[in-house]
């Protein structure tokens, strides 16, 4: 459900109320039962028969758009317990409703965000941030890093791993077996023929290259503006970025509040909504929960694509 102060309890019951999620797949809530409860009062969400399972946790009385200790916690302690059920086979899929970074911070939780704990307690070495909306597809090298690191993030061996899991996940995640993927530059221009900076010439191209001899269609490096500025993304299967703004300023532009944040090559399916905590509209009924039934919808999908069968349950 998120942190408990944020908008993701709401959404959460938007969704559950409008009853189309649950035409999809079974539907179990993982999180503090106290929360649902008060935010189902406040906003008048009436909704019956929420199957739940509950963490271990005190009850919890939320404070709308307030990051706390507490919270944090609770956001952790609920995604903890989803990771536990999709190992041991009890959910199919989840989809986590959004999170504070500086709240799980406060609450002793040093993850950048839930992507990396996710990978962490799925032992998963290889994995990438890849947000996804009908035909726009964006993965990045670099996640969640200080700008004044990407640069060093940006790697030969970077590359070829980010480009690796991409095409292995349009394979088995979206059923793609010829996938188009379009790299794009580190630098301004894409470098300039190397006067604005040398890892287009030196990093990037070198391994595009390598992945075009094996028969696999990367083209690139493009010059990041332009190619969204063009609508070139439109002829591709999926766009691998360098560092988290260049490639989700533009896919929030193009698509907000119908995107979904997947993780490309978890040994689970986990998806989220495009979108934060919003804590400046938390608690006033405003949240829209079209990204959250995106991103439920976006789990089922790749869970069948994985396995070719239906979803049961998504935590």
């Amino acid at each position: 459900m998120g942190d408990p102060n944020g908008v993701g309890p709401e959404v959460l019951l938007k969704i559950l109320k409008d009853g189309q999620a649950q035409q999809l797949c079974s539907i179990e809530v993982v999180g503090q039962p106290s929360v649902l409860d008060y935010y189902r009062d406040q906003l008048n969400l009436a909704v019956k028969n929420v199957q739940i399972t509950p963490i271990e946790a005190s009850d919890f009385h939320p404070h709308p758009g307030r990051i706390g200790r507490e919270a944090g916690d609770i956001a952790m302690k609920s995604v903890a317990l989803a990771v536990d059920m999709c190992l041991d086979g009890r959910a199919d899929a989840m989809v986590t409703c959004p999170i504070s970074k500086e709240a799980i911070s406060l609450a002793g939780h040093h993850f950048p965000g839930h992507t990396e704990y996710i990978a962490d307690r799925t032992k998963s070495e290889h994995y990438q941030m890849m947000m996804v909306s009908d035909h726009l597809r964006v993965g990045l090298v670099s996640g969640h890093v200080p700008l004044n690191r990407v640069g060093e993030e940006v790697t030969r061996e970077a590359i070829r791993e980010a480009l690796d899991i991409m095409v292995a996940s349009l394979h088995r995640d979206f059923g793609l077996q010829s996938p188009h993927i379009a790299v794009l530059g580190l630098n301004p221009h894409a470098g300039d023929g190397g006067v604005l900076g040398r890892e287009e010439a030196d990093v990037l191209l070198p391994e595009i290259l390598q992945f075009r001899k094996k028969g696999i269609r990367v083209e690139g490096p493009f010059p990041a503006d332009g190619f969204f500025g063009s609508g070139n993304w439109k002829s591709v299967d999926a766009i691998l970025a360098m560092y988290h703004d260049q490639g989700l300023i533009p896919f929030k532009t193009l698509s907000f509040g119908q995107g979904v944040n997947f993780t490309a090559g978890l040994s689970i399916v986990r998806t989220s909504p495009d979108h934060g905590t919003a804590f400046d509209i938390a608690g006033a009924g405003r949240a829209n929960p079209d990204s959250l039934m995106a991103a439920i919808q976006a789990a089922v999908s790749i869970h069948q694509t994985r396995t070719g069968s239906t979803v049961h349950e998504v935590s």
